[in-house]
């Protein structure tokens, strides 16, 4: 693995080994000890977004392994207007191990991976957001459940995130039912990667059947960063898409709901919810540290003895 930008840049081995590896480093870590793999290796983070999971998982994250990290704003360097995407991948090859990227189009983390000589993860774009599916499968995996037997409902937008628990969904051979208002549909290109991968994937307009039977139940906000013009428009839209506890009791009473935050409180998801037993939504935030350093590690080099 050379990078990270989509979910479909692993293998299933891959994904699962990442698993085996996060979850050695979280348990290392609740244990208190220390050790500094990735001493003297620094990583760029180029954030054109705002983050609060992202920004402190990886900061954290490469503080913990015994590295660094430079924080870059959208603004401070100006991807593709006050200096080029190529030059940018290229300067910062010179300096850096690595770079991590949250960025408005998935074409400009391309670029970056394309000119850059150091990895490059897409820490979100327009497009995918496979740290964030890293994290939520393992979540679920460590849980003890089999992934090849799991259904899990997304309701709601056909998004990023949507895109990337479809592909690393088809990879771990769970089956993933989308249900989404006509028009917000993910992007049919990923759906048809998904299932060219063995995925069994599904395409609904029914959140009910699409909750019907489910182990999970997966949301997002309605409206993401830069669509507040459509915000409106996208309420009334999706205003039968919401996880409440009625569409709750349609799956199987073990189900568990994640959310990747943050949330839209009363929109997407109820609070009773959001905030109640069935809820692994801070456990994915945790792991979004212990799964991004598995990847950094593996991209580095760094040796699990080391830690």
């Amino acid at each position: 693995m050379r990078g990270l930008l989509s979910s479909a840049d692993l293998t299933r081995d891959a994904a699962l080994g990442l698993f085996a590896l996060a979850a050695e480093l979280k348990q290392r870590s609740k244990a208190g000890q220390r050790a500094a793999p990735l001493a003297g290796k620094t990583f760029a983070l180029i954030f054109e977004k705002p983050s609060l999971r992202t920004r402190v998982t990886f900061e954290v994250g490469l503080i913990q392994l015994g590295g660094g990290a430079v924080y870059l704003s959208g603004q401070e360097i100006g991807l593709g207007t006050r200096e080029s995407v190529p030059d940018v991948a290229r300067n910062l090859s010179r300096w850096v191990d690595g770079i991590a990227a949250r960025v408005h189009l998935h074409a400009t983390v391309e670029g970056l991976a394309r000119h850059a000589t150091v990895p490059v993860i897409n820490a979100l774009s327009d497009f995918e957001h496979p740290c964030q599916a890293l994290a939520d499968f393992f979540t679920l995996w460590e849980r003890g459940l089999d992934l090849t037997r799991l259904r899990l409902a997304w309701v709601g937008d056909g998004n990023n995130v949507c895109h990337s628990v479809l592909l690393l969904g088809a990879l771990l051979g769970t089956t993933t039912v989308v249900a989404c208002p006509p028009g917000y549909e993910p992007d049919p290109r990923v759906v048809e990667a998904a299932r060219g991968l063995g995925g069994r994937c599904e395409i609904s307009a029914d959140a009910r059947a699409a909750a019907t039977g489910a182990d999970v139940l997966y949301t997002d906000v309605w409206t993401s960063m830069g669509q507040e013009a459509e915000r409106e428009r996208r309420l009334e839209a999706f205003s039968r898409y919401q996880i409440n506890e009625t569409l709750l009791g349609f799956a199987r009473p073990s189900a568990l709901v994640m959310h990747c935050l943050p949330a839209h409180r009363g929109e997407e998801v109820t609070d009773g919810v959001l905030d109640g037993p069935q809820s692994l939504v801070l456990d994915q935030a945790e792991n979004r540290l212990h799964a991004q350093k598995a990847v950094i590690l593996q991209l580095l080099g760094g040796a699990l003895d080391d830690v």
